[in-house]
């Protein structure tokens, strides 16, 4: 590799944080919360932090979001909290992210916030996956008196945010960390247990539990119909970082992950999963990375500041430019690739091309239970009422399933809404239920 994953963006000291937080005008209609998907309530937080009272702070936070460490790394505040700040048209926003950051660092590190634990007397719930959705899911019901249980397909917990987010990012200590506080709260955890092969959503329901939310997200990648797109040697984007991940976790050997070692690599596609990939397969020790998008930079769907970063570290882009076909030099490596640009084909070396161009839910659940519509698509319907029941009652779903959210932080405002709704539908059903004196089956 010819650069490690350490973490870019470097943490505010002690000083740095508190003057930071002080410049925070705390106004009277904040726009900065009102940009935030979840509602945070950042100027009450950051005047906590600005007077030192870091657990004050903390507790603020945790009263929205239960992942502040993974919001304050991940999220896209230049359009959101930050880019809604009253000083963002002077240029000079409130850091929210780092700010945030440092508020959920400094508390773990210092040990500092320890929860009370409700007694779980509310109801049993189940949660598929244990992506942003699902963890969103269990830490705010087990907060309401549920006990929730989470079932894992990987061997460790955290879906796109351990195996999607590259180290670089979002360290997988971190999530582990954060992880740790949701399992503190009384939610137990279920790995290498994969909901439509080991174990099926009528089970669950005839093991008690009341209710059941998918949180599985979109695992069967989008594909283009070109000429070679078969080929060994083209990765889709987020099973590369899987990979990746799974190597760096020690848990797969190097030659699985196959991109990098001086590899002329094209990257299809400029969301943040294409920038993560494109910047990945550098730290692989790729040769040379061109990211390919069909329109201009203006247009792209990626952060601004991760497109610049990307640029930094030695990224190419084409604009204006679409794939035409792939051409195999042998059955591991391929050739060179087609592209037009600008209206006009050209033939470039490559050894990989890796597609980010989105992906699609997976059938395995919908395929092994009775009941649960879903569009042309295979996007689990939902209804308004209870936020987010399928057509089957008591299944829930929420995140990527359902084609809602785009980012990590508005999958955590979809299921805090889905969470609402699952604790007025399991309440629901215990008060028939007291009053017929009798099971409700799902």
């Amino acid at each position: 590799m010819t650069e490690d994953f350490t973490e870019v963006n470097e943490r505010y000291t002690l000083p740095e944080a508190i003057r930071e937080a002080q410049r925070c005008l705390h106004c009277k209609v904040p726009s900065c919360k009102k940009g935030c998907p979840i509602n945070n309530d950042i100027p009450d937080w950051i005047a906590e932090l600005a007077k030192g009272n870091f657990g004050n702070a903390m507790a603020i936070i945790n009263e929205r979001s239960n992942l502040p460490a993974v919001c304050g790394r991940v999220c896209g505040h230049e359009r959101q909290c930050e880019g809604n700040c009253v000083l963002a048209k002077k240029g000079q926003h409130i850091n929210i992210g780092r700010l945030e950051r440092f508020v959920a660092d400094f508390d773990s590190d210092a040990d500092l916030t320890h929860e009370a634990i409700p007694q779980k007397n509310r109801g049993r719930v189940a949660v598929i996956g244990s992506g942003p959705a699902g963890l969103t899911i269990a830490g705010d019901l087990s907060r309401q008196g549920f006990a929730v249980e989470i079932f894992e397909m990987e061997p460790e917990p955290g879906g796109v945010l351990m195996y999607g987010i590259p180290e670089y990012r979002l360290p997988k200590e971190v999530v582990r960390r954060e992880i740790k506080k949701i399992e503190n709260l009384g939610v137990i955890f279920h790995l290498n247990t994969t909901i439509g092969e080991n174990i099926t959503v009528d089970d669950l329901f005839a093991k008690g539990f009341d209710a059941v939310f998918m949180g599985t997200g979109t695992g069967v990648p989008n594909r283009l119909d070109i000429p070679g797109i078969n080929h060994p040697a083209v990765r889709q984007a987020i099973r590369f970082l899987r990979r990746v991940s799974l190597f760096e976790s020690g848990w797969m050997s190097r030659d699985e992950v196959i991109v990098g070692n001086g590899d002329i690599v094209f990257v299809i596609g400029c969301g943040n999963t294409a920038i993560d990939a494109a910047r990945t397969a550098l730290r692989m020790g790729s040769k040379e990375v061109n990211v390919i998008y069909h329109r201009t930079v203006d247009n792209m769907n990626a952060l601004r500041s991760e497109y610049e970063e990307a640029v930094k570290e030695g990224v190419n882009f084409f604009w204006n430019t679409s794939l035409v076909s792939i051409q195999a030099q042998d059955s591991e490596r391929i050739k060179d690739v087609t592209l037009n640009i600008d209206g006009e084909d050209k033939v470039l070396p490559a050894d990989h091309v890796v597609m980010a161009i989105g992906s699609a839910p997976a059938a395995r659940i919908i395929s092994s239970t009775e009941g649960i519509e879903v569009d042309d698509r295979g996007y689990v319907l939902t209804r308004d009422n209870p936020y987010g029941m399928s057509s089957r009652k008591g299944v829930f779903a929420g995140g990527d399933v359902t084609n809602r959210p785009a980012t990590v932080v508005h999958a955590m405002r979809d299921a805090k809404l889905v969470a609402e709704g699952i604790a007025r539908y399991v309440d629901a059903v215990k008060l028939m239920e007291s009053i017929n004196g009798e099971k409700i089956n799902n």
